[in-house]
C-alpha cells in the first residue's frame, strides 16, 4: 500500500527530497503523498526512505490505498520504465 502523512507533520522538509518517485509535495497545511507515485520505495530501497527520516513518525500505511509488494513493483516499473 502507499503511504500517507498524518496531521502530526511538522513541515520539517526532510521527507520530500528522500522520495525517489517525487510522490511527496507540500500540501495546503502539511506535506502529502501522491498514492499514484508512491511505491514505498519498492524497487529503489529496502525500506521507505521518508519513514526512516521522519523525526515525528507521522508517515504511515494508507488503508485507502492497499497494494501488495508485487503491485508496488509493477508501479515502480511503470514509473521508471524498467522492464521485469
Amino acid at each position: 500500500m502507499s503511504l500517507r502523512i498524518t496531521e502530526e507533520c511538522i513541515n520539517c522538509d526532510v521527507c520530500e527530497p528522500e522520495c525517489p518517485n517525487g510522490a511527496i509535495s507540500l500540501g495546503e497545511d502539511t506535506y502529502v503523498i501522491n498514492p499514484d507515485l508512491c511505491t514505498e520505495c519498492v524497487g529503489h530501497f529496502e525500506t521507505s526512505q521518508c519513514v526512516s527520516v521522519c523525526p515525528v513518525e507521522c508517515i504511515i500505511s494508507d488503508p485507502d490505498n492497499v497494494e501488495s509488494k508485487d503491485q508496488l513493483m509493477l508501479k515502480y516499473r511503470a514509473l521508471t520504465g524498467k522492464a521485469a
